[in-house]
This record gives C-alpha cells, structure tokens and sequence, in this order.
C-alpha cells in the first residue's frame, strides 16, 4: 500500500503521470473513481485551499470527504509510542488511525510543527504515526513539507513554459514576514524544482536560513541524477539576474527553532527582501508565485501581484486537479476504477 506524505518517495516519472492526469482533469476529462469510497480530512491546523479543494475533488470523483477539526470537535491524540497518557491527550494514534481506517478509504491529514524542538519535529511524527498505523492511504496535506502544493506549482510552471522546466533559473526566495513560519512549503518548492531539473538558487538573507540538510542533500541527490543545480545564495541581485522563475516563502531560521526572539537581527537582514517591480525587470520575464495565504506589499508588491507575471491563483486552482489525481492513484492502486 503507498502513501502520499512527499515527493521524495515518487520518481520524477510517477509525479509526471500525476501532472498529467491533473491536467487532463483541467481540461475536462471526469471520472468517477471515488464512487462509493470515503476520505477522512484531519485539520490540525487552518486551511481554505486545502479543505475546499480536497472537499471538492473528493464529490467530483464521485466520492464523499468528511472533515475533520483535530483542534476543538476530535479527542486530543498522542502520537508518541510508550507515553503514559495522564495529560491533555485522550486517544492515541494507533487506536484513532486504524478506526478511521475502518470507516473511509483514504486519510489525509494536516498538522504543522510545534516550533519547539526541530530535532524531533523533522522527523514528521504526527503524519508517519498516522501512516504506520492506518490501514488505507494516507495523504500530506502540509507538515513539515506540502507535496499537493509541490504538484499544484509544476503544473502551473508547465503550463505557463509549456513544457519541461529543466535547465530553467529557479529562484526560491526568501520574504520578510512578521513571524517566522513553517519551512514546509521552502522545502517542497526545492524538493521538486530540483527533482525536474531546473537550476536552483535559494536567496536568503543569511546563510542561518539554509534549509535543513535533509532537503538540501536530497535537492543535490535529484540534481546529480537528473541534471540541474542547487545554490545557496545572499547576493540578491546575482539571484534575480536572468532568472526564469521566482517563488516567494518566507521560513524561520532553523538555528533558533523555538528561541525566535534571537533570530530577530537576522530577520531584519531581510526587510528588503519583498519582491518589487524592480527586482523582477533583472529576471528572464520570470513568472512569480506564492503558495497562499500572502501578505501584499510584505512579501510581494501590489504590483507584482497584479501583473501577468503572477501565478498564484493558476497554482491554487491547480490543487483541486492534482489532488483528484493523487486521490484517485492511491484510491485504485492494485486495482481497475
């Protein structure tokens, strides 16, 4: 049985089959491969594109999607094996995965991290939990990565080249934020940017803020495979000179996980990291996106955004298709529609 919980666990031709039968979705084409099948949506945290699109996808394919709040209308889970369970949490995992497991067909699940101890915390211990003890797929709706995110940005990218991205100047920059945030969709934006090929650079205002080693080894590992490069960069204007693509996230600097009052001087590097007007006329007519929720005139100018060169709602619409293609995969597997 497979999951869906990252990129990292598809070949680069798998994902391509999942892109390609998003975009047949795009076009028209209708199935009816969710009839008479489930799937349990667990929100740990908020959400408007995923549990819209999710919700959805899952009728358009003849099935039914529940949702669920994990943080007020479900008991509190432990994930941890061997704990003694006299605190706040009433159920645990194994119990909670395998009794959905028996009611739906698919589970999908988001739940970011705790912002408190980034040594436990990559290692994802929520969705895997859920993964080890459920018995029907189950999908990443965002933890410490977002592969539907990942999917739902290669489509719209070939759809605005038409065609591969490979050999392409990929610009992964970072923008200022009030608070620091997640790293997922950073990691996911250069897991598959370098798994099809492009040449990577991630603009940072620091060298703090470099990915964790996790995602910048395997970044190395898909270009060394299927050609491309990945370069950690400060110099903003090298960074968008030429560039092919601009993909704007901001993401705490991991080096002061959960002390964030100590990553603030090295946050204020990067106050004029906002995407302008000025800073795309260096690029390649690059277009530029952003995985939403955006904070305007923050992270990307008004008039950035509102220019052709933006993708961001072709991106967000494109999570209903790529996610209908990745439902229906797991939903079929070992088996005919």
């Amino acid at each position: 049985m497979r999951h869906f919980l990252s990129t990292e666990d598809w070949s680069r031709n798998e994902l391509q089959g999942l892109l390609d039968r998003a975009a047949a979705f795009k076009s028209g084409v209708k199935s009816r491969s969710l009839e008479g099948k489930s799937i349990a949506l667990m929100f740990f945290n908020p959400s408007l594109r995923t549990r819209s699109s999710f919700d959805i996808g899952a009728y358009q394919l003849g099935g039914h999607a529940i949702v669920l709040d994990a943080k007020g209308a479900t008991w509190p889970l432990e994930f941890s094996d061997g704990t003694i369970m006299d605190g706040g949490e009433e159920e645990h995992v194994r119990e909670a995965a395998r009794v959905l497991s028996s009611y739906v067909d698919l589970i999908a699940i988001r739940c970011f991290p705790q912002f408190k101890d980034w040594a436990s915390e990559r290692e994802d211990p929520m969705i895997t939990a859920f993964a080890k003890h459920a018995t029907v797929p189950v999908i990443n709706m965002e933890t410490i990565v977002h592969p539907c995110q990942e999917l739902a940005h290669m489509l719209a990218l070939q759809e605005r080249m038409g065609g591969p991205i490979a050999g392409k100047k990929y610009l992964l920059t970072w923008v200022p934020h009030p608070k620091p945030l997640n790293t997922a969709v950073a990691n996911s934006s250069l897991l598959i940017a370098s798994k099809f090929g492009a040449d990577v650079s991630i603009l940072v205002p620091d060298e703090v803020y470099r990915l964790d080693s996790r995602y910048m080894d395997a970044a190395e590992r898909f270009t060394a495979e299927g050609g491309g490069s990945v370069t950690l960069t400060t110099d903003v204007e090298a960074a968008y000179s030429g560039a092919d693509v601009v993909y704007a996230k901001s993401w705490g600097a991991l080096p002061f996980y959960g002390n964030w009052d100590e990553e603030a001087p090295f946050r204020a590097k990067g106050a004029d990291f906002m995407i302008t007007p000025e800073k795309m006329a260096l690029t390649n007519n690059a277009c530029v996106s952003h995985c939403l929720p955006m904070r305007r005139n923050v992270k990307i100018a008004d008039a950035v955004v509102d220019s052709p060169a933006f993708m961001g709602i072709e991106e967000a619409e494109n999570r209903l298709h790529v996610q209908k293609a990745v439902m229906e995969a797991l939903a079929t597997q070992g088996g005919a529609e």
